[in-house]
């Protein structure tokens, strides 16, 4: 039993070999291992295995010069990717194919930006001046490409340059090359309060399907070589557009954003004007606005106006179109005034028909708006009659008596018309006076003219061009329909404005008068011609709403009084303001010039 036995299968028979242990270990060794029957083999082997197992570790544990570290970095993973990228080195592995996503989610900087597949992505401080990206091909061979960043100048060549808007204080520069091309992308990330960046080389090739989102930099670099190259603002750009353009030129369109004050708003208005007040049901009569052809009104800001207007005096003469207008203008400022109180006529009037005069205090502003009633802008007058009585007249050589009142005012605008069209100024017989002369008839045109420059000398005498600002408001169009303002005239179904020019009246006679008279002053005058602008409105008059209360007669024929002379409130008078707006954003512009000059 102290033998061992070996069991061989050979066929069926089982030969028992019977060996001595001594001699076992021996055998075995010399017939599997017959090359290790010297020391010097066994030495050189051992050697050999120590020196592969050294080198294998120094691969492993040494980091790869061309590997970008992750900022959460897998060590195992990161090793061995270089050990086999070191002998295979033009094989993909899965992981160089997957997106290496580098972004910090509490970076604020890089919240804005993600590495997608085959990019890399390198930061760097704004004021440092080169950094390293890695550039890998289809191949994914890598190597580290230095870039050199220039200076920062905007350049029209980088129309195929992606900007991004990110936070300030660190530049990153994207570069990959796209899947089976040679050509290299590259897109810029501008930073808030850093100037866009130049492209890198002269030599860049920017891939054709990059895309400029939300920037058109054609127009950008336009703008930047003119503003370079003039050197004008956009506030000088605006007043040279307006000082070269036709304002009474142009068309109504539809803006939602008017009117300048909402409807109802403004205790003021009078009743023959407040047509919401007074059941008008359409309302889209308040949302057009007057559009230039050749420009673009700035829509009237009520509290530039009045720190323009601070300290100074505004004031309206004319009829009742004029009232109309100044009325407009009251609520379109007094609305963006913060203590309304501190806006009131300095008489305590509430209601403004029948007086010669009318002052709107805006307190806070030292700032007043005055309206002067003179229908003709001359003098009604009355003579005795050969039977002792007195007699209409109006003299045609004498100015309105509230002349002085306002001689001295900052801004005046004047206006006549509507009146000239009355029964008693149209057939001319016994009433136009000069002296102690009375005409027995005198054409209307001829009493126009003679009483247009009456006013205009007085102007050119009494006015001093320096100081003040003179406009002159032109004719207000009319729209009755079957009669005029006395013998049933109608437009109380107009709820659109005319949209085709050949349906407009004459340009009036008396205007026409007027403009040679303006051109023969000395002192300059300011032609506010809303004769074709308001002529396409035949929308905006009262009409029946011009009253709440009407009188036993009109109740019997309530259409039979209309008034399609004056206009609602809000509605086209505030377009007349919006150009006066302009006027006087011109006055202001020419006077800073000539201050510069002098």
């Amino acid at each position: 039993m102290a033998d061992t036995t070996k069991y061989t299968p050979i066929s069926t028979t089982i030969t028992t070999t019977t060996t001595p242990p001594n001699n076992l270990h021996k055998l075995d060794f010399k017939n599997l291992f017959p090359i290790l029957k010297t020391k010097t083999t066994i030495t050189l082997a051992y050697t050999f295995m120590l020196i592969f197992i050294a080198f294998t570790l120094f691969l492993a544990f040494s980091p790869s010069s061309t590997t970008t570290i992750s900022s959460t970095p897998n060590l195992s993973t990161s090793q061995f990717s270089s050990i086999f990228s070191y002998f295979f080195p033009n094989t993909t592995t899965p992981q160089s194919s997957q997106t290496h996503n580098t972004t910090n989610p509490f970076d604020p900087i890089q919240t804005n930006t993600s590495t997608t597949r085959s990019t890399n992505a390198t930061s760097q401080s704004p004021i440092s001046n080169t950094t390293t990206n890695t550039q890998k091909n289809s191949s994914q061979d890598v190597l580290p490409i230095p870039v050199q960043i220039p200076i920062p100048i905007p350049t029209p060549t980088t129309n195929n340059t992606q900007i991004a808007k990110i936070e300030p204080s660190t530049v990153k520069n994207h570069t990959s090359i796209s899947d089976g091309t040679n050509s290299n992308q590259t897109t810029n990330v501008t930073l808030q309060g850093v100037a866009p960046v130049a492209p890198v080389t002269p030599h860049q090739n920017l891939s054709s399907n990059s895309s400029l989102k939300g920037v058109d930099l054609n127009n950008y670099t336009a703008s930047l070589a003119k503003k370079k190259n003039n050197g004008k603002s956009k506030y000088t750009e605006l007043m040279e557009s307006l000082m070269n353009c036709d304002f009474f030129h142009g068309e109504w369109v539809k803006d939602d954003s008017y009117p300048l004050y909402k409807p109802g708003s403004c205790s003021i208005i009078d009743e023959q004007f407040n047509c919401i007040r007074n059941g008008r049901p359409d309302k889209d009569f308040q949302k057009y606005k007057w559009k230039p052809k050749g420009c673009t009104l700035p829509r009237l800001d009520a509290h530039k106006l009045l720190d323009l207007l601070r300290g100074k005096r505004l004031v309206f003469v004319g009829d009742s179109l004029n009232r109309n207008m100044w009325e407009s203008l009251i609520c379109i400022l007094k609305n963006s005034v913060k203590d309304k109180k501190n806006v009131y006529e300095a008489n305590g009037r509430v209601h403004f028909r029948g007086e010669a005069s009318y002052s709107f205090v805006f307190k806070d502003y030292n700032f007043s708006v005055e309206l002067f009633v003179s229908p003709f802008l001359v003098q009604e007058w009355e003579m005795p009659d050969k039977n002792g009585t007195k007699k209409e007249t109006l003299r045609l050589d004498l100015v309105g008596r509230s002349s002085d009142q306002y001689k001295d005012a900052d801004i005046i605008v004047f206006n006549t018309g509507h009146w000239w069209t009355h029964d008693k100024t149209s057939k001319g017989k016994d009433y136009y006076q000069e002296g102690s002369h009375v005409y027995d008839e005198m054409n209307v045109l001829e009493a126009f003219r003679r009483a247009i420059t009456t006013w205009g000398r007085w102007v050119d005498t009494n006015v001093n061009p320096s100081k003040s600002l003179v406009l002159f408001r032109g004719y207000s169009a009319s729209h009755f329909s079957g009669g005029q303002w006395n013998s049933g005239g109608q437009c109380d179904h107009e709820t659109a404005p005319i949209d085709n020019e050949k349906y407009l009246t004459e340009y009036p006679p008396k205007m026409r008068v007027l403009e040679k008279v303006l051109k023969y002053m000395k002192t300059p005058v300011s032609y506010l011609n809303i004769t074709r602008m308001t002529d396409f409105r035949k929308d905006g008059h009262p009409s029946i709403y011009r009253k709440q209360n009407l009188s036993p007669e009109e109740r019997k024929s309530p259409l039979r009084y209309q008034d399609c002379s004056h206009w609602c409130l809000p509605g086209v008078p505030d377009a007349w303001n919006e150009i006066l707006y302009a006027e006087i954003l011109m006055r202001e512009y020419r006077n800073q010039h000539q201050q510069k000059g002098s």
